[in-house]
C-alpha cells in the first residue's frame, strides 16, 4: 500500500512548535511520508495561531501556498485561529478539516473517519486538558511544553479563550522528557508554555500539607535532578512571576543559561492599567536592576506592544524613555491587534496604523542599539557556543548562539555541527553577528 504524503506548518509561538512536533510524531512513518511543508502532499496540516490579525492572514496565504502544490490535498487546520474562528476558517477555501486545541490531539481519529467540517471540541465551553508535548529532530534544540493556558485577564489577550486556564505538567514528566531529549542527542532545550512563571496549578505536593507545587520548585527539581550535560533556557515569565529568590538560584546554576525574557507590553503606568497587567513599571524596573546586579553578562529580552488604545504621543514617550535607561538586551515590538471578544476591542481612541508602526520603527532602531551595546560589552571574553546546522545561503560559517544568546557565526567546520564550543568573541558585524574564533 502507498503510503500518503504529510506535510506540516507551524504559525506562531515556540509553544506551538512543541505541540505540532508532538502531532507530527502520531502519523506512523509505515502509513505516512513526512515531507517539508513546501513539497507535494496528500495532507497538509497546519498548527494556527490568533494573537494578531497577521497570524491570520498567514494562515490563508498558506492555505493558497498548498492549494497550488497540490489543488487535491486534504487541508486540515488545528489550534488556535480553529479555535476561536471555527466558522471563519472552516469557511475558507481549501479547507477540510477544522480542529481546535482540544480536538488536534486527535487528529488521526478525525482523519480516518474522512470527516470533513468543523469539529466542535467536546471541552470547548468547559476545562481544557492537558497534554505534553516536545519538539525534536529538526532543530538543535528543543521546545519542551511545561503548562498551558493562563488565568490572567489582559485586555488585549485573546489566549485565555483560546487555551483556557491556566494548568501545569507533572514535575516528574517533565523530568522524563528532559532526561528522554538529552539522551536523543537534543543539547539545549527551552521550556515553554503560555505563562511558565504561573507554573504549578493542580500539581501538588505529598509534602508539606499537599499545597501546589511552584515556578520555583520545578526550577529546583530540574536542576538538582537533571545530570545530563546539556543546556536549559526559559521562555517568557511575567516580571512579577519571576521571583528574586528564582533569580538567586538561576546564577548560580550551571544548567540554567542567563538568559531571560520579561515582557513589559508598555512604560507607562497608565497603559498597563488599561492593559490590566499585574504590575506597574516600577517592579519592572526592580527585577531588571536585581537580574543586572546578579547576572551582569545575563541577556534580557523584552516585548513591547505600540499603538494600544488610547496611549497618546506622551505615553509612547514614558516607554521609550523608560526603556532607553534600562539595560536591557534587545526588544520584541509588536503594533497593537484588535481581537474579538477582549476588553480592549471596545476601548475608545483606537491608534491608527500609520502612528503604531511609526512607534514600532522607533523602538525597532532602540531595540538594535541595544542590542549593540550588549554584545560590544561581551567583546574579547570566553563563552561557549552550541553551533546548528547552516540553514541559510551563506555557507561559510556555522551560526549558533552562547549562552547568554548572542548570535554568533564561526569559520564553517562540520564537525562543531550540533556541539558545544568554547570561543572567543572577537568582533560584531554590520548584521550584529558576533564573529568568534575557536578556543582549542
Amino acid at each position: 500500500m502507498k503510503r500518503k504524503k504529510i506535510a506540516f506548518y507551524t504559525i506562531g509561538c515556540k509553544l506551538n512548535y512543541s505541540e505540532t512536533s508532538t502531532i507530527e510524531r502520531k502519523f506512523s512513518v509505515l502509513e505516512y511520508e513526512h515531507v517539508t511543508f513546501k513539497s507535494f502532499a496528500d495532507i497538509y496540516v497546519i498548527n494556527t495561531c490568533s494573537v494578531t490579525k497577521n497570524a491570520e492572514k498567514d494562515f490563508k496565504y498558506i492555505v493558497r501556498f498548498f492549494i497550488k502544490k497540490n489543488s487535491k490535498a486534504f487541508i486540515i487546520a488545528i489550534g488556535c485561529y480553529a479555535q476561536i474562528h471555527y466558522n471563519k476558517v472552516s469557511s475558507i477555501h481549501g479547507v477540510d478539516l477544522v480542529l481546535g486545541n482540544e480536538d488536534k490531539y486527535h487528529i488521526i481519529d478525525h482523519l480516518n473517519k474522512k470527516k470533513t467540517g468543523h469539529i466542535i471540541s467536546k471541552n470547548r465551553y468547559k476545562k481544557f486538558s492537558y497534554f505534553s508535548s516536545f519538539s525534536i529532530g529538526k532543530r538543535t534544540r528543543s521546545f519542551l511544553k511545561i503548562q498551558d493556558g493562563c488565568d490572567y485577564k489582559c485586555s488585549y489577550c485573546i489566549i485565555p479563550l483560546a487555551r483556557g486556564g491556566s494548568r501545569s505538567d507533572s514535575v516528574e514528566n517533565i523530568l522524563n522528557n528532559i532526561n528522554f531529549l538529552f539522551r536523543k542527542g537534543i543539547k539545549e532545550i527551552v521550556l515553554t508554555g503560555i505563562n511558565i512563571g504561573d507554573y504549578g496549578k493542580g500539581i501538588y505536593k505529598k509534602e508539606n500539607g499537599g499545597s501546589c507545587y511552584t515556578f520555583f520548585d520545578l526550577i529546583r527539581f530540574i536542576d538538582q535532578k537533571i545530570n545530563k550535560k546539556g543546556r536549559i533556557r526559559l521562555s517568557s515569565v511575567e516580571p512579577n512571576l519571576l521571583k528574586n529568590e528564582c533569580i538567586d538560584f538561576l546564577s548560580k546554576s550551571k544548567l540554567f543559561m542567563p538568559h531571560f525574557h520579561i515582557p513589559l507590553q508598555s512604560g507607562s503606568n497608565y497603559i498597563l492599567g488599561n492593559m490590566q497587567r499585574r504590575y506597574r513599571r516600577e517592579l519592572y524596573k526592580e527585577k531588571i536592576q536585581y537580574i543586572r546586579n546578579i547576572i551582569p553578562d545575563a541577556y534580557i529580552g523584552s516585548d513591547i506592544i505600540v499603538g494600544f488604545p488610547g496611549e497618546k504621543h506622551r505615553h509612547f514617550l514614558e516607554t521609550y524613555y523608560f526603556l532607553k535607561e534600562l539595560e536591557i538586551s534587545s526588544l520584541h515590538i509588536f503594533p497593537y491587534s484588535q481581537r474579538p471578544n477582549t476588553k480592549a476591542i471596545n476601548l475608545i481612541e483606537q491608534v491608527t496604523k500609520e502612528i503604531q508602526y511609526k512607534r514600532k520603527n522607533i523602538l525597532s532602531t532602540l531595540s538594535k542599539e541595544k542590542y549593540l551595546t550588549f554584545c560590544k560589552k561581551q567583546l574579547y571574553t570566553k563563552k561557549t557556543v552550541l553551533f546548528e546546522k547552516n540553514n541559510t545561503k551563506n555557507k561559510k560559517y556555522l551560526y549558533g548562539y552562547t549562552d547568554n544568546y548572542i548570535r554568533t557565526k564561526i569559520n564553517i567546520n562540520p564537525l562543531f555541527i550540533n556541539t558545544l564550543q568554547n570561543v572567543f568573541l572577537e568582533k560584531v558585524d554590520k548584521d550584529g553577528i558576533m564573529i568568534v574564533k575557536s578556543i582549542i
